[in-house]
């Protein structure tokens, strides 16, 4: 909104002229995102104290988690205009990555905040069953991908995808380019969602994950520097940086109220809609395959679930960790949860780093 009220006046006021820079109008989404989650984070957790929007608590959980009851969730209504708002008033708005990302960000959101509210206002301790969760979330790859293959900017989504650690080698999916986005877009949205158990956990390695994908998203915007690095170029998304940088600052201002002891908790309004967002912008710079190693925290607590799943139904009732995910395990084993959230920050920023190190390790 800023770029294209103040933007055509730099041939008038020379100062203006900064708002041409993506680097300049990302600073200004990120520190608008921290200060929309300050000011709105308290507004907010009277609000669902008042109405008493409160986390239940799994009896079979750790029994150290047993004094959380009653913190207020869905705290997701405060992490969304932190992102949402700073990038309606700092990007370009005619530009089609960044709809795409208000579309995945806005949907998940709304689907997440159906979830919630069926469990704290409805006290339907299943929420929005797996079912429909699953429906909303393949619906919206589908449109996704049909927007992205139908609608984009110029011929690069063509059904393929880039290699980490290869230089000018694509993976061509043909046919299955549209299910494989479906599937990235809901695997990631629900592997944030299941990381989302300890206070601070999720929303610290969701800020990594931005911060790397935010310096890959300037330079496969940039014909200099995607060149240089041998990386395809991918012309506008370089706009995605501004998305990035809101969606940082909106991370770090929540982080305040759900720093340990937590004031708040995400819910599912907000895991689901970051973790799609995550995803969607590893469709859109055609790296999909990196946010295995970026999200790799998310990925290992995501198999986890899994294979405890697995070894229950196959090993007659036989369990591979005292309880999944895998942070619940470290619980039981006698760490201090502010231990593990650190030490899972520490394992994401190595993850981000080896993200970032795939540009010049080809």
């Amino acid at each position: 909104m800023l770029y294209h009220f103040l933007y055509p006046l730099s041939k008038h006021i020379s100062g203006l002229n900064l708002f041409q820079y993506i680097t300049f109008r990302t600073a200004g989404a990120t520190i608008t995102a921290i200060f929309i989650c300050l000011i709105l984070g308290g507004f907010f957790i009277r609000l669902l104290k008042k109405y008493q929007v409160a986390e239940k608590i799994r009896e079979e959980g750790p029994q150290s988690h047993q004094f959380k009851a009653g913190t207020p969730t869905m705290g997701g209504l405060i992490i969304l205009p932190g992102i949402v708002l700073p990038t309606l008033l700092w990007a370009d708005l005619s530009n089609f990555y960044i709809l795409m990302m208000l579309l995945v960000t806005s949907w998940l959101g709304a689907l997440g905040f159906m979830d919630d509210y069926l469990k704290a206002i409805k006290n339907q301790p299943r929420g929005l069953v797996a079912r429909k969760k699953m429906i909303g979330q393949i619906t919206l790859g589908l449109l996704f991908g049909l927007l992205l293959t139908y609608y984009a900017p110029g011929d690069q989504y063509n059904g393929t995808t880039g290699i980490p650690f290869f230089k000018n080698y694509l993976l061509n999916l043909g046919i299955f380019y549209i299910p494989f986005i479906i599937i990235v877009l809901t695997g990631a949205s629900n592997a944030v969602n299941l990381t989302d158990g300890l206070d601070g956990l999720a929303i610290g390695l969701v800020a990594l994950c931005f911060i790397a994908f935010g310096g890959i998203v300037y330079v496969s915007g940039r014909l200099d520097y995607s060149s240089y690095l041998q990386i395809e170029y991918l012309p506008g998304t370089g706009e995605l940086e501004i998305f990035c940088g809101a969606a940082v600052g909106s991370a770090l201002g929540f982080l305040w109220f759900n720093s340990h002891p937590a004031s708040v908790f995400m819910g599912d309004t907000g895991s689901l809609a970051l973790g799609g967002a995550l995803g969607a912008i590893a469709i859109l710079i055609k790296k999909e395959l990196l946010l295995v190693i970026v999200g790799g925290v998310f990925v290992i607590t995501a198999l986890s679930v899994i294979a405890q799943v697995l070894s229950y139904k196959y090993r007659g009732g036989k369990r591979i960790l005292k309880m999944a995910p895998l942070h619940h395990h470290f619980e039981l084993s006698g760490w201090p949860e502010s231990k593990i959230v650190v030490r899972y920050w520490i394992v994401g920023a190595l993850f981000a780093l080896l993200t970032l190190a795939t540009l010049k390790v080809r």
